[in-house]
């Protein structure tokens, strides 16, 4: 199955290095560029794309409320949405992620480490795995100024246990086999979970986790 890629990126080198890159996997291709937010929803919706690689700062309509015009539309249901950052200076990733993105990606990454995170989140995982990633979203989510929820109060005992472990960054084999259960009823777990917390996806559970208090900074 080849996974349809629109690039979203108001610079035009950035847009086009990543497309030759890209083009370059057996089992992806570029269906279109985008050097708006306006653009990259649109053509996310004209181009049935896939996945998005997302810039945040873009002229028209920046990269999260482009993301969230996406995630708001149920004809894009099934299109990921993978933010680029700065990382170090970037502090719009929370709200990224609370738009409807799947997950973020450094810009400065290596070129294969880029096509494992378009596979990663295309195929429904989020990209947040434990290190520096976690230290990021714990540093917004448990700031201040940043509102909390209400806890997930609806969770069964093990779908709690079940949802700190995704906000761990560990993947459905990874929690069956911390909790001794077959990968299907971890899975199973994880599906029933999302339903029930009216999410999207594994990034926003990893939202709901932090928010909520389940996970506490450092125990990520």
């Amino acid at each position: 199955m080849t996974i349809r890629v629109l690039l979203a990126d108001d610079q035009t080198l950035v847009r086009e290095a990543f497309a030759l890159l890209v083009e370059t996997a057996p089992d992806m291709e570029v269906v279109g560029q985008a050097a708006t937010g306006r653009q990259a929803a649109e053509l996310a919706r004209t181009e049935r794309a896939d996945l998005v690689v997302m810039d945040i700062r873009m002229p028209d309509l920046d990269g999260i409320e482009a993301t969230r015009l996406i995630a708001a539309d149920d004809d894009l249901a099934g299109v990921k949405v993978l933010v680029l950052t700065t990382y170090d200076t970037d502090e719009y990733i929370v709200d990224a992620l609370r738009a409807g993105a799947s997950g973020f990606l450094v810009k400065d990454t290596r070129p294969a480490e880029l096509l494992d995170a378009i596979r990663t989140v295309a195929a429904g995982e989020a990209l947040l795995s434990p290190g520096p990633t976690a230290r990021l979203i714990e540093r917004f989510l448990r700031s201040p100024s940043t509102p909390v929820t209400a806890g997930p109060e609806c969770l069964s005992d093990r779908e709690r246990e079940v949802l700190a472990l995704v906000a761990r960054g560990l993947n459905n084999a990874e929690i069956a086999e911390a909790l001794g259960l077959s990968p299907l009823t971890a899975k199973t777990h994880v599906s029933r979970t999302m339903g029930k917390l009216g999410v999207r996806d594994r990034a926003q559970l990893v939202i709901v986790a932090y928010e909520s208090g389940l996970v506490a900074p450092g125990r990520a």
